[in-house]
């Protein structure tokens, strides 16, 4: 029997964009619990918010950090000393970290560049906690755990089309990435699929058959939408799917939020109780 493995999106996705209440997705969450699938957080959120949601949760698996700047995995989750692994691996706090991203003082140098050269972007480092907290509608403690930044710099950008195109170049030619969540990001060669990529490389070591799902709401989720066997998206606050999404084979389910992500994964339950998949053929990634 294949070993399912669940990735997901956090905000706005798991979480409530208002909110960041996940209270809607419980019955599913408990099924996964019950069913020992592993349920891997894989957010833009940095470190330190991914711990504070995974106690809240109870979820001891490995997570990705940052739009895949980070992999933290609990020490001795995987048999990381006998595979042959390609990925330099430092030890943290009880973590194996592979670090994928670029450095944040990279980063924040070139958010300022990019003001001299006259585009308007405003990053997290630039805001103060309540700054942030006002924008991001968190508390203090939360906006200042947003601050805690490794690999990746949220940023605000008010412009046409055009001058995104024109910023989006601007910062390829720095060497940089941009994605877009619930604020622009400004990050280096990492995302999301390089980090589930690797992640499902381990699983398969451990449990030799996985099959895949990967659930988001937003761009930043697409690479990591198109490693799985089954993509998920949900419905974003107004009711509508992101229409930028467009990859093969992807479920959108109705319900915004957790209220999408809970009726989908129950749905897969449903579909197929031995395996939850809804089919049993797969695509073979």
């Amino acid at each position: 029997m294949k070993q399912t493995i669940v990735f997901t999106d956090l905000d706005g996705t798991l979480l409530d964009s208002f909110s960041y209440s996940f209270e809607k997705a419980l019955p599913a969450l408990e099924l996964l619990k019950k069913s020992n699938i592993p349920l891997v957080l894989c957010s833009s959120k940095t470190r330190v918010e991914i711990e504070h949601y995974r106690i809240t949760l109870g979820n001891n698996h490995p997570f990705v950090s940052e739009n895949g700047g980070g992999i933290f995995i609990p020490k001795g989750y995987f048999d990381l000393g006998a595979s042959c692994f390609s990925f330099h691996i430092e030890t943290e706090d009880g973590y194996e970290v592979i670090r994928l991203g670029a450095c944040y003082s990279d980063l924040r140098k070139a958010i300022e560049e990019l003001r001299r050269e006259g585009y308007a972007v405003w990053g997290f480092g630039d805001m103060t906690e309540h700054e942030i907290a006002r924008l991001a509608n968190m508390s203090i403690s939360e906006a200042s755990m947003a601050k805690e930044r490794d690999f990746d710099e949220p940023f605000l950008f008010e412009g046409t089309e055009g001058e995104v195109v024109r910023l989006t170049d601007a910062i390829q030619e720095k060497g940089f990435h941009i994605t877009q969540g619930r604020f622009f990001h400004l990050l280096g060669k990492s995302d999301k699929g390089k980090a589930v990529s690797i992640l499902k490389g381990l699983y398969r070591k451990k449990y030799d058959e996985i099959l895949t799902v990967a659930i988001g709401d937003s761009p930043n989720d697409i690479p990591m939408l198109k490693e799985v066997h089954y993509p998920i998206l949900v419905q974003k606050s107004d009711g509508h799917h992101d229409p930028r999404i467009d990859i093969p084979n992807l479920l959108k389910t109705e319900g915004v939020g957790p209220e999408g992500w809970n009726r989908a994964v129950l749905r897969l339950f449903q579909a197929c109780s031995d395996c939850m998949c809804p089919t049993h053929h797969h695509h073979g990634k």
